[in-house]
Parts: structure tokens; sequence; C-alpha cells
């Protein structure tokens, strides 16, 4: 017998149809001699027409009421699913996040949980039912309906099998695990069986939209095996997990691309100390994330400065950066939407040499220039410009040996 939380997300559940299939899968892993926690997104396309609703009536709405109506999503979907499980014989149960103990801190709508009590979860699973809990949502200390923000049902998924001390974490989707490349763009693109938790938060940080990043801080902080794998078939899918040692045996274990971001340079900033703090501390004050950061020496005691950010902060960080460089007595700010990130990631790369020139070599081979570079310990980003995406894509995926078969002997 185990203990196994599984979670399906909007697309798994959008219809009282597909209700009825993921009921089935669950009722299979309980027959199986499991006890069964379920952790569900609203279904499909819910989320987006509740945000509409709520602009009809104002453009921007109040907050917290704003995180009352999203909750109603996901109470929807885990009401219809216990209904489902009991007309099918099944003793379930539904739990909203607050009837969960899903405690959060109190910013409305990207709150972060910082407890879950699981007290009723335990209760119900001691009388062999099967618990499904709504995801994506919580309650601060006020008492005050929170939630987490988009792909919120991961973290809570990740989060209640800490809390309960499963056996697995198994994230169902409408993918079929973690691959090589996006097989969308990559037809050689390879489904691995097996990733590190570091190498599945870079790839989340580079956009790969599988996982939701904060679920798989929680798996590593907690160390909660995820099992990522379609809802629409019985497929073995990728096993999210603490690094072996043969994983480093592969210098690149995939190539990840993100299409969603901008560029924003200060050309001719006085070079002094502090001049870089002078720029993006009022980024950062306004809720803005900065990802790629370059400093070129000119002479004279002046320098330039480019960052990139998301492509939806575009706007508002050029509009602060204007006001900043009439500050600073900056020459002019020059901006670039027509960007993008290529990556190569690898937890083998603390042990081999020789990645970086290997990856500028390919793409120079293509004509592609490399406009930014930044790296970390497993993983080196390019910003490029954005129409030769594809291409550096499967160039690097060629580059590294991820179109051969047996290359990484963790893709399936």
């Amino acid at each position: 017998m185990g203990l196994i939380v599984q979670k399906y997300g909007g697309t798994s559940v959008g219809s009282l149809e597909r209700i009825r299939n993921v009921a089935e899968r669950i009722a299979g892993t309980y027959e199986q001699g499991n006890n069964v926690v379920v952790i569900l997104s609203a279904m499909s396309g819910v989320t987006d027409q509740l945000i509409e609703m709520a602009q009809k009536i104002g453009t921007a709405p109040d907050k917290r009421e704003l995180d009352v109506l999203l909750a109603t999503g996901e109470q929807t979907t885990v009401a219809l699913m216990a209904m489902t499980l009991i007309e099918m014989g099944y003793n379930a149960q539904s739990l909203l996040g607050y009837q969960a103990e899903i405690l959060t801190d109190s910013t409305s709508s990207k709150a972060r949980i910082l407890d879950i009590g699981a007290n009723r979860i335990k209760e119900l699973l001691a009388e062999n039912k099967i618990v499904i809990v709504a995801g994506f949502q919580g309650t601060d200390a006020e008492g005050n309906i929170t939630t987490l923000g988009r792909g919120g049902s991961d973290t809570s998924a990740v989060a209640v099998a800490a809390a309960i001390h499963a056996d697995a974490c198994e994230i169902y989707t409408d993918v079929d695990g973690i691959y090589t490349a996006d097989p969308n763009i990559c037809e050689k693109a390879k489904k691995l069986g097996r990733i590190a938790y570091d190498e599945m938060l870079e790839m989340a940080s580079l956009g790969a939209k599988v996982l939701q990043i904060r679920s798989v801080e929680f798996a590593k902080k907690y160390n909660v095996p995820i099992h990522v794998r379609s809802s629409f078939h019985e497929e073995e899918g990728t096993m999210v997990v603490n690094e072996e040692e043969n994983m480093e045996k592969v210098v690149v274990s995939g190539v990840s691309h993100n299409k969603n971001e901008a560029r924003i340079t200060l050309r001719k900033v006085p070079d002094r100390p502090g001049i870089a703090s002078r720029i993006l501390s009022p980024v950062s004050e306004a809720g803005i994330q900065v990802d790629m950061i370059i400093q070129n020496t000119r002479s004279g005691n002046m320098t330039d400065l480019t960052f990139t950010v998301a492509k939806s902060d575009y706007r508002a960080a050029m509009e602060i950066s204007q006001q900043t460089a009439r500050d600073i007595e900056a020459e002019e700010v020059l901006g670039d939407e027509n960007i993008a990130k290529v990556s190569v990631v690898g937890v083998g790369m603390r042990s081999h040499s020789g990645v970086a020139s290997k990856m500028f070599a390919a793409l120079a081979e293509e004509g592609i220039n490399i406009l930014m570079i930044s790296t970390s310990e497993i993983r080196i980003s390019c910003a490029i410009e954005e129409k030769y995406t594809e291409l550096a894509v499967r160039t690097l995926h060629t580059a590294f040996g991820l179109d051969q078969d047996d290359q990484d002997s963790r893709a399936v």
C-alpha cells in the first residue's frame, strides 16, 4: 500500500466526460491498495471566464474579492469529482483550501504557501476515503481566501504531498512528460525517463511550462518524487527526482527556449558606484523581474547597461527606465521586443568543460548572432533575435547529440 497524491489540470477535467475518465483512473489507483489524495484545477477556460466577468464590472477589480471569485472554479471541480466517485460506489470527500489547512501569506492572486496542517486530510485517509482537494487556493492568517497564481495547483499538490509524506506526487497534464526540447519545434526531441530537480528548476525558469517552478522548489526541499504524465493514456511519464550519479555522464539533458523576452538598454550611463542599483531598483520595486544583465564599459567614465524583462512587463519597465535615465543623465534608452532566449541545461556541465564554446560555435555556424549571455552551474543561456528561435533549438539539440537514441540513458 502506498500514499499517492495525484494532480489533474484543467484540460484533464475540462468536461463531465473527462471528469468521469479521471475518476476511473483515481479509482484504479485506489483499487490497487493505495491511499489517494487528489488535487484538482478548475475546468479549462473557467478561470479566464471568471476574470473576464470581473473585468466587466471594473478594469481593476478588488484583489481580495477576485480571489474569492476565482476559487469557485476549483470548488466546482472538486465537488463534481467527489460526486462522480460516490456515484461509482467509492467513499470520496472534497475539501477546499482552507479545510485542508493550506495557510498562505496575504498576497492576493500570488500568495505563497507558509504551512499545511493537513489534519483533516489525514483523518479522512484514516477512514479509507479518497480525498479531493481544491488546488490553487488557500487561506491567510485572517481567514481570507487566497489564490496561488497561474499554475498554483502544481504547487498545492507537491506541498500537500510533502505535508502528508506521500510516496509520490503524480502530475497529470495534457503532455506525457519532459522532453529534451519542445517537440512542437524539434521533431527529434525525446521524452526523458528521469530528470534532476535542479535541471527541472532551470527548465521551468527558462520557459518550460510543464511544471510550475514553485512546485519543483517544494519537491526539492522536501524530497518529493514527481511523476509528470499524461491523463489521456497509461504510458509512464518523466520522474523528477534527486540527482543520480549517472546523470552527470550526460553533459546536456535538454534545450529550452523562451520567446517571452524583451531587452532594455540605457546608453552612456555615468560609470560610478551604485549606478546599477539606481537603474534596477525602481524596476524591482514595481514588481518587475529582471533576468539577464550586461554592462559594457565605454571611454570617458561612461557605461551601457542592458537587461531583459518579460514582454508583458516591457512597457512599464521602459517608462521606469526612461525616468531613471533622465534622473542619472544617461544619453538614451533603447528597447527591443523581438528577442528570445535559448538555453542548454544539464547537471553534467558541472564536470565537463567546453559546453559554452560548443554552443557558441554551433550558433555561429548557422549565422545566429548572440546578443547576451548568462550562465549558472548547470545552464548556459543566450539571447538571440526571435526569428531564429526554432533554428537555434534544433541546432543545439543536434550539436549536443540529443537527436541520437542512445545519447542520454534517461531518454525513453
